[in-house]
C-alpha cells in the first residue's frame, strides 16, 4: 500500500480508535458502557448468517447493515470479506459504506477474513504472502471503525508443533503490522489444530501481543472432517472456556431449534455462563445457519441470547 494512503487511514478516525495498541486494547475487551441495560453483553449480527441470501444476489454487502437494523433490531454488524472481496482498497465504496452505517447509527464491529492464504502455512514464503494479503483488510477495518479483523490460524502441517510455530510467526507478523492502526487480530477456532482450545490458547500466549486474541465460536470445534462429516470433535464447552481469557469477540453459533426455542446442539445457558465467568462484556455475534429461512434463524438466535442473557445478567 502507498504510504500516503496508509497514513491517511491510520490518522482518520483517531477519535474512534487510538493509534497505539495499548490504548486500543480496552476497546476490544470491554463494552460495558455500550451494553444493553438488561444484558451483560451486546448483540451483533455476523454477515455469514445471511450467506445464502448474499451469495444469491438478493442482498448486497452495502445493504446488509440496514437489514440488520430494520429487520432484526440489531445495530452492530460483523462483515465477511467474501461479500466485498474486491472492495478492500476501493475508497469510494468504503466511504459510502461508512456513511450509510453512520447515518443508521450502526457500529461496525469487525471483518471476518477468508480466502487470503494460510497464516500458519508451513512454507515461509506462502505464509508471508498470506500475511501481506491481510494488510488491506487491516486498513479497511480501520477506515470503517471496526475494532478487529477475524483471521484463521489453519495449519498446513500435520505436525501440531510445526503448525504452532508457523501460526505464531504468521500472527506475530500480522499483529505487528496492525499495531499502528489499533486493529485487533483475533483468531477463531475454525478447523484443524485451531479447534483445539489448548493449542490455540498456547499460540496466542506465545504471540504475546495485546492486540492478538481469540474469537471463540460456540460450534466450530471439529478437528478432523471426513466424508461423513466431523470425525474428531473437541469438547466445545472446554474449548470456549480455554479461549475466553483471550477473547475480543464471541460467535454465537446456532443451527437447529426445538419447539421451546432452544438450540438443540448447544447449551446456551452453559455457554453464556462460561462467557460471563470470564468477565467478558463485549459483543456476542449471531452466526446462525438455516437450510430454509435465514431471517427466522437469526430471530430465534437473538431471542435465545436475550432470554438466557437476562437470566444471567
Amino acid at each position: 500500500m502507498k504510504e500516503t494512503r496508509r497514513s491517511f487511514i491510520i490518522n482518520s478516525g483517531k477519535g474512534l480508535l487510538g493509534i497505539s495498541a495499548l490504548s486500543a486494547f480496552p476497546l476490544l475487551n470491554s463494552h460495558k458502557a455500550m451494553a444493553q441495560p438488561d444484558l451483560f453483553f451486546k448483540i451483533s449480527l455476523a454477515e455469514w448468517s445471511l450467506n445464502k441470501t448474499l451469495f444469491s444476489g438478493k442482498l448486497t454487502n452495502m445493504e446488509f447493515p440496514a437489514k440488520a437494523k430494520n429487520d432484526f433490531g440489531i445495530q452492530a454488524v460483523e462483515y465477511v470479506n467474501q461479500f466485498f472481496m474486491d472492495k478492500a482498497e476501493d475508497e469510494a465504496y468504503l466511504k459510502e459504506l461508512k456513511s450509510r452505517t453512520s447515518d443508521l447509527g450502526i457500529t461496525n464491529v469487525l471483518i471476518m477474513i477468508d480466502n487470503e492464504g494460510y497464516l500458519a502455512d508451513e512454507s515461509e514464503s506462502k505464509r508471508i504472502t498470506a500475511v501481506e494479503n491481510h494488510y488491506k483488510w487491516v486498513e479497511a477495518a480501520r477506515f470503517l471503525g471496526c475494532h478487529s479483523i477475524r483471521v484463521n490460524a489453519y495449519a498446513t502441517s500435520s505436525d501440531p508443533d510445526a503448525g504452532k510455530k508457523a501460526a505464531i510467526d504468521g500472527l506475530s507478523r500480522l499483529t505487528t503490522f496492525a499495531e499502528p492502526y489499533g486493529i485487533g487480530i483475533i483468531v477463531e477456532n475454525h478447523g484443524g489444530f485451531s479447534s483445539n482450545g489448548v493449542w490455540l490458547a498456547d499460540v496466542i500466549q506465545k504471540v504475546n501481543k495485546p492486540l492478538c486474541g481469540t474469537l471463540p465460536d460456540f460450534g466450530n470445534f471439529c478437528i478432523k472432517r471426513g466424508p461423513n462429516g466431523c470425525e474428531e470433535e473437541y469438547d466445545k464447552y472446554k474449548g470456549v472456556k480455554e479461549l475466553m481469557p483471550f477473547a475480543k469477540g464471541v460467535s454465537a453459533k446456532s443451527g437447529r431449534f426445538d419447539t421451546q426455542g432452544n438450540e438443540t446442539n448447544i447449551d446456551y445457558m452453559g455457554m453464556l455462563q462460561i462467557v460471563k465467568d470470564a468477565g467478558y462484556t463485549g459483543y456476542v455475534g449471531i452466526e446462525s445457519g438455516s437450510d430454509t429461512d435465514e431471517d427466522h434463524a437469526i430471530r430465534l438466535t437473538k431471542t435465545l441470547l436475550e432470554k438466557v442473557g437476562r437470566k444471567l445478567s
